[in-house]
């Protein structure tokens, strides 16, 4: 393993074990996002009582759609969001211009170690859901697998590049509690979290789906549930790997400015 790579590697190891040395707040992080779920689950039972679907999604398709963006929601929660913007606010970034690690690439291994138990934690959760309820379409075929996990893994990717963009701005404030809330509100509504995209009125729709938040959950969501397939779900994942490319280069180049703003008191 190339040194290069391996220090990354045990960056991701590292973030792992501090999920677990503080495993009690991560739990309880996680059950009240499930918690949420469940309010949302009972919330589109009511609105499905006495109709057989909704702009195109059938009952069985609605609960699956709950649970996949359940899943990429607690993906790069709070939890590892927070430990980028708490770096920039209390200056340990300073430790970071120090090491010989791209500040960018260490913030995406440790997100990705932090990845790991949160998958872990939502499938068992996600499972538990499962057990009651019904009829949920999920894909079957190895071809859709590929293509739903593929497009899983990208939108986690384009998640950290957004988070990482919007942790940066902390270095222009004293707190970023604001930023990240301005962040989940816009992310959630765009991405399709809070609403299927199809439930839009045509002109957000539109705009929606030119910005980068649809890759988040409308193409895994969608590619998973069969609603988008073949060539047109490989476009809906180029569209992703493109945001992930260009958004990537421009947390490159707001890292650059971003330290011009660090200053250092004393003597």
């Amino acid at each position: 393993m190339a040194p290069s790579f391996k220090k990354y590697v045990t960056l991701a190891l590292c973030s792992m074990q501090n999920t677990l040395a503080y495993r009690l707040s991560f739990i309880l992080n996680f059950l009240s996002s499930f918690i949420g779920l469940i309010a949302m689950y009972c919330l589109w039972q009511a609105i499905y009582t006495g109709r057989d679907q909704l702009s195109g999604f059938t009952w069985e398709q609605m609960q699956a759609y709950l649970l996949i963006t359940f899943f990429v929601n607690s993906m790069l929660s709070y939890y590892s969001e927070s430990s980028i913007t708490n770096k920039i606010i209390d200056g340990s970034v300073m430790m970071d211009l120090l090491r010989p690690i791209q500040f960018q690439k260490a913030r995406l291994a440790e997100t990705l170690g932090s990845c790991v138990l949160e998958g872990l934690l939502s499938c068992i959760l996600i499972g538990l859901a499962a057990i009651f309820t019904f009829g949920i379409s999920l894909p079957h075929d190895f071809w859709s697998i590929l293509l739903f996990a593929f497009s899983m893994l990208s939108s986690i990717l384009l998640k950290f590049c957004i988070v990482y963009l919007s942790a940066l701005l902390c270095f222009w404030t004293t707190s970023g509690f604001g930023i990240y809330w301005a962040r989940v509100s816009i992310t959630n509504l765009l991405s399709g979290a809070l609403v299927p995209l199809a439930f839009f009125p045509g002109w957000l729709e539109l705009l929606a789906m030119a910005l980068p938040f649809q890759g988040i959950v409308n193409t895994p969501v969608t590619i998973g549930l069969g609603m988008t397939a073949g060539t047109e779900a490989l476009k809906l994942m180029a569209i992703q790997w493109g945001w992930i490319v260009l958004l990537w280069l421009l947390g490159k180049w707001l890292w650059s400015r971003a330290v011009r703003q660090i200053t250092i008191h004393g003597g």
